[in-house]
């Protein structure tokens, strides 16, 4: 099935959005993406310029280019990749374009965007996802993505939504991108918040990339703490992921990284711009007070950052 007729897209031109609408718009002609100011200058100059390990050397130029989700029209794939603090927005502005066939994607940090999704819009078929990439936007708009892997999964709960994400994955399987839809999309979500829990977390704490981290035994110990934690969290609220899961995740942290990787959290605070810390400290920790678990570590995280925001 080709349907290179599909219309695709994409609110939201960082890292991610950019490199998803590079790939994507090799394919579909009938990409439009959401861009402002000198970024919306830059696109509709230069086009989506991506330089990928994964892709390779591409330039995408999207057949609309739009300084408002408003004004996208209607179209039958969204990928929302904006930051958690602008979902609602986001989603305000897409009303009107979004339709019962409509499948909207927010590749976002956090587990709750589908939920939040859904219920701004009230339409529209919404999956859960989550992508797998090292991907960043540079000083001049064109976007760098690092190593040899991009992967996006999907999915739903409700098994005729689930289906439209089944029938969509082999359209997005193009050159420089991997999609499939997992048997349980939730632990998948919930596998890379309780890592992200951790490595953007103590990255932004200490203002260090991974390398020192794992060097101190008792930082290291900290970033172990952060994992268990939001994985007793995960288990509180139903989630099928075994605790070999969080070995697996602590060996990644111990010697998979480079170590000078550093995380966008930390990028943001140190940059004193707005940050996702609401989202990678801030909700686990009111979710494991409501629900009654212990989370000692990662509420004296949130609360460091909190008072140094």
């Amino acid at each position: 099935m080709d349907r290179s007729d599909l219309r695709i897209a994409v609110v939201g031109l960082g890292g991610v959005g950019g490199y998803l609408a590079g790939v994507l718009g090799q394919k579909f002609p009938h990409l439009a993406v959401v861009a402002r100011g000198e970024r919306k200058k830059a696109v509709e100059e230069n086009g989506i310029v991506v330089h990928g390990d994964f892709s390779g050397e591409i330039v995408t130029r999207p057949e609309t280019v739009a300084g408002d989700a408003s004004l996208l029209g209607p179209q039958d794939v969204i990928f929302v990749c904006v930051k958690n603090y602008s979902l609602e927005q986001a989603c305000e502005s897409l009303k009107g374009h979004v339709g019962p066939e409509t499948i909207l994607i927010p590749v976002m940090n956090g587990v709750d965007p589908a939920e939040r999704t859904a219920r701004a819009l009230g339409t529209g078929n919404v999956l859960h996802a989550v992508i797998y990439i090292v991907a960043f936007a540079n000083r001049d708009y064109s976007i760098t993505q690092q190593g040899n892997f991009a992967t996006v999964r999907m999915g739903a709960a409700d098994e005729r939504v689930n289906e439209r994400a089944k029938e969509l994955v082999p359209l997005l399987n193009v050159p420089g991108l991997r999609a499939d839809v997992p048997a349980d999309i939730l632990a998948q979500v919930w596998r890379k918040y309780i890592f992200n829990c951790a490595y953007n977390v103590m990255t932004a704490r200490y203002d260090l990339p991974i390398g020192p981290l794992r060097e101190d035994p008792e930082k290291a110990a900290e970033f172990r703490a952060l994992l268990e934690e939001t994985w007793e969290l995960s288990q509180k609220k139903g989630v099928r992921l075994p605790h070999e899961k969080v070995d697996e995740m602590y060996q990644s942290f111990a010697g998979d990284i480079r170590g000078d990787a550093t995380s966008s959290l930390q990028r943001d605070l140190e940059a004193g711009k707005k940050s996702e810390l609401e989202t990678f400290s801030g909700y686990a920790v009111r979710e494991g007070e409501r629900l009654g678990v212990a989370m000692p570590v990662s509420r004296r995280m949130y609360e460091a950052m909190k008072r140094n925001a």
